[in-house]
Formats: structure tokens, sequence, C-alpha cells
């Protein structure tokens, strides 16, 4: 696999092919309409990108540390919610 040059949501798009059921890609088009079916997708992906990453590095963490602990999790929890409310971005965790 060669490297990335660009990091996930950066450069130029560039067009794909994918297939979809029929009943998901039109909830999508009600959901978005037609013309924003594309980026409905894209944030889609990316997010799910993030959260894999997300997980593995935090399954490194712990290989390498041990669990996690109640406090550090409410720590982080607190740390995501102050980021992405400043970005607009995901909700509150609960």
């Amino acid at each position: 696999m060669s490297e990335m040059p660009y990091g996930i949501g950066e450069g130029p798009a560039t067009r794909v092919s994918l297939s979809i059921p029929e009943g998901t890609a039109e909830a999508i088009r009600r959901r978005v309409g037609k013309r924003e079916f594309s980026a409905f997708i894209t944030g889609a992906v990316e997010r799910e990108l993030r959260g894999q990453i997300l997980d593995e590095y935090l399954a490194d963490y712990e290989r390498r540390n041990g669990p996690v602990s109640e406090p550090e999790q409410e720590r982080a929890r607190k740390i995501f919610d102050e980021v992405f409310a400043e970005e607009g971005g995901w909700p509150a965790a609960s």
C-alpha cells in the first residue's frame, strides 16, 4: 500500500463507484437531497475512518498500559465534548 499524500478529508475530490442497497440510497436522498448525496457519504466515511483509528489507538494504549480507568474515561469524555462543542461538531457524549 502506498503512502497517503493527504489526510482524511483533505485533497481534491476523486470519483469512485460504490454499491449500496437501494433502500439505503433512497433514505439518504430523502434526508439530504440528491445534490448533497456525495457530501453525506463522504462525511459518514470520514467519521467511520476516524472512529476506527481511535479504536486502534485505544486498543494499543490498553495493550501497553492496561485498561483505561473510569476517571480517565470521564476526563476523556469531557475533553472530547469541549473540543467538539468548539468545532460545532459531534454532539456531547452521554
